[in-house]
């Protein structure tokens, strides 16, 4: 009996100082990954978005270690303390479940694709709404960060579309609603950067 627990313990503790090593590991190259863009393309259409996808990696939601890296992604949070690298790095997990969403629909696994892709808009949707908070109350304000709201808005909202156009039929309700939240977080990041006369990227899209 005390074997087993030892045994246990000790797996446990292994389990945790990879997950530890990992997360400071990506932490370090999290501005390398960023601008990587994901190989995996829905349809041909080009609006010209500057602005590429981290690559979503080769661990994703249909894959039996994907909690591991799930909890990596929560424990990289807890352990940031800088609001603007907080949001960072919400926009990063965004950029990567969208990118893995594209690779699931692709291969046919349409659940957990809608799934990825909803949880993917959630992120982003954080990002937007914390970054707002932190300039409303006077915290802190990033023109970089508020930039790249807008940029991986237009995106997502590009990526969105040509997930729409491939998707099944019973789930492109949910991939339209998810469509207001890069419209909502691109609207915001731009008042953001006009408010200090600074030109937020061109939206090639007929919103209104």
């Amino acid at each position: 009996m005390l074997r087993k627990i030892a045994v246990s313990s000790a797996v446990s503790i292994f389990a945790l100082g990879i997950l530890i090593t990992s997360v400071l590991r990506t932490a370090a190259v999290r501005y390398e990954t960023s601008g990587v863009k994901s190989p995996c393309v829905l349809s041909d259409t080009d609006y010209n978005i500057n602005y590429g996808l981290a690559y979503a990696g080769k661990i994703l939601p249909d894959s039996f270690l994907w909690p591991l890296k799930a909890v990596r992604d929560k424990l990289w949070l807890f352990i940031t303390t800088d609001d603007l690298k907080k949001i960072d790095l919400k926009i990063l997990f965004a950029d990567k479940r969208i990118g893995g969403a594209v690779t699931l629909f692709e291969k046919g696994k349409n659940e957990i694709a809608l799934s990825t892709l909803t949880k993917a808009e959630k992120y982003l949707e954080e990002a937007s709404l914390a970054e707002e908070q932190l300039r409303l109350e006077g915290k802190t304000h990033s023109n970089e960060v508020c930039l790249r709201l807008a940029n991986a808005s237009l995106k997502h909202y590009e990526t969105l579309l040509e997930i729409e156009s491939k998707a099944p039929d019973d789930m492109r309700s949910v991939i339209i609603s998810s469509r207001q939240i890069p419209i909502k977080s691109y609207e915001r990041a731009r008042n953001a950067l006009l408010s200090k006369n600074v030109e937020p990227p061109v939206n090639p899209f007929k919103w209104d």
